[in-house]
């Protein structure tokens, strides 16, 4: 794939609180306070293909991508972009392994195929998922991790996901070449499965939660993160135990910081913070920084810090 000329503007678009009144380590925790080839052209009856297509659609991208970019949608999460800013999709009846486009004919009008020629890989983007597969008129078509990309022919503005869950088949493409998911009303902490980290706590609103290596959780928590510190770590407020999901319950319990009297989550007695340089949910931008800060698995331990 070579590199894009192309020049564009990108545009990216606690109720109850528990409260610490014994040691840490007790063994309970507080009381909650696919595959049909070819498309006719007429919508409706598309040869088991669903494109969405109506009458009306808006004209097509002219299949380039240039370079490819990373945005982040406030309901969708990350999505792969071209260099205009146009969301890439990919579709259910495809196949990655090994990649195969069933979208044409009046499919691939609504659906313009992604072509590999001048795409390249931008920040966010791993070049190594990147790919081409040919397609059945002998055009190069990209891949995401092995999956055809897409443009929607009705997105014509930089940050449109209008193709986002058209037909139940076609959905935004992430860095990682998965299907982007809307997100819901997420728990106060949960988890998600990094694809580095692997299994790692978040806030309500995805960002990765860490630990300071210099706290200490025993016998009770403390937190050695003052001043300065909680502007670049906020401290993470209590977040009631109902409110959580995979979250390991044992130690789940909250402390009063002593420099400003505010309560602090702790997982596993060790106390909890996010980072502000974290912009976007699925960040993990604090990780491993300065030797100190480490992202939190759901029983409270550090991924990656190294054993003393």
């Amino acid at each position: 794939m070579k590199t894009s000329w192309r020049t564009a503007s990108l545009v990216v678009s606690a109720a109850a609180v528990l409260t610490l009144t014994t040691a840490c380590g007790q063994d309970t925790p507080p009381p909650a306070s696919s595959q049909n080839v070819g498309a006719s052209a007429v919508p409706g009856d598309l040869g088991g293909i669903d494109t969405g297509a109506d009458a009306g659609a808006s004209t097509s991208p002219d299949g380039g991508a240039g370079e490819l970019a990373v945005a982040t949608n406030a309901k969708l999460g990350k999505v792969v972009t071209d260099e205009l800013g146009l969301t890439l999709y990919r579709f259910d009846q495809d196949t990655a392994e090994p990649p195969k486009s069933n979208c044409d004919g009046s499919c691939a009008e609504t659906w313009p195929p992604v072509l590999a020629d001048d795409a390249a890989a931008g920040e966010g983007i791993d070049e190594s998922l990147l790919g081409e597969v040919v397609r059945a008129d002998g055009t190069k078509q990209l891949t995401v991790d092995g999956w055809p990309a897409y443009h929607y022919v009705k997105d014509v503005n930089a940050g449109d996901v209008k193709g986002q869950g058209v037909g139940g088949k076609w959905f935004a493409l992430t860095p990682e070449g998965k299907k982007a998911q809307e997100v819901g009303e997420q728990p106060g902490l949960s988890t998600r499965k990094d694809p580095e980290l692997g299994e790692i706590v978040v806030d309500k609103d995805g960002r990765t939660v860490y630990r300071f290596m210099k706290d200490e959780a025993w016998p009770k928590p403390v937190s050695a993160c003052t001043g300065a510190c909680l502007e670049k770590w906020p401290a993470v407020a209590p977040v009631d135990i109902n409110d959580t999901k995979g979250i390991k319950k044992k130690n789940y319990m909250t402390f009063t910081r002593p420099d400003n009297k505010a309560e602090q989550q702790t997982i596993g007695c060790w106390p909890i913070y996010t980072f502000a340089g974290d912009k976007a949910a699925g960040d993990t931008n604090g990780q491993g920084v300065g030797g100190t800060w480490y992202a939190v698995r759901p029983n409270g331990e550090p991924v990656g810090a190294p054993e003393k």
